[in-house]
């Protein structure tokens, strides 16, 4: 992504974390939720690798296919999810794609040197940033602490804690407005 190399470095940690803190999530729980964490996880390290600084690593032309390679049947197996109903899957498809359509853009950005005919953002990016930036502001308000209820289960093993999955895919979600802002 294109932008300041300290905020590149900082996103790339951020997304980095994510992914970690994702296949800690693997590791238990059911195999729906082990599932979704498997598709969160390779969305933070994905988004990790695509806000490398380009001053500081210039991927080879490959990489963006690469990405779109990857990224491509994420959203094909995303969609499939959701015919279920799931709300998240749907997410995970929005996600997804906003990723495939990074890459492509990245992959035409060396010709173009971003420009947009007419100036101003493209409506894709712009429906994508809106997404996001509604899901962030979502996702924030369900993170404000509500009062402990007397006589709740007692709390559940760090790795299975609904604040910290909250928590991180709050971070991926505000990652990904930081980097379609830099599209």
């Amino acid at each position: 992504m294109h932008g300041p190399a300290s905020s590149g470095w900082l996103l790339v940690a951020l997304c980095a974390a994510t992914g970690a803190w994702c296949l800690v999530r693997m590791r238990g729980g059911a195999r729906e939720q082990r599932r979704v964490a498997g598709s969160e996880a390779l969305m933070g390290f994905g988004m990790a690798a695509m806000a490398v600084p380009a001053a500081a690593f210039t991927p080879p032309a490959w990489a963006w296919a690469a990405y779109a390679a990857v990224f491509g049947p994420a959203a094909l197996r995303a969609l499939w999810a959701a015919r279920r109903g799931s709300a998240h899957h749907l997410h995970h498809l929005v996600g997804a794609t906003a990723m495939v359509y990074m890459a492509v853009v990245m992959a035409d950005a060396p010709a173009h040197h971003h420009a947009h005919p007419g100036g101003g953002v493209p409506l894709v990016t712009g429906a994508l940033l809106l997404y996001f930036v509604g899901y962030v502001l979502l996702s924030g308000a369900r993170l404000v602490p509500v009062p402990a209820v007397p006589g709740a289960p007692p709390a559940v093993a760090w790795g299975e804690r609904p604040e910290l999955t909250r928590a991180c895919r709050l971070s991926m979600g505000i990652a990904m407005v930081a980097m379609l802002l830099t599209l």
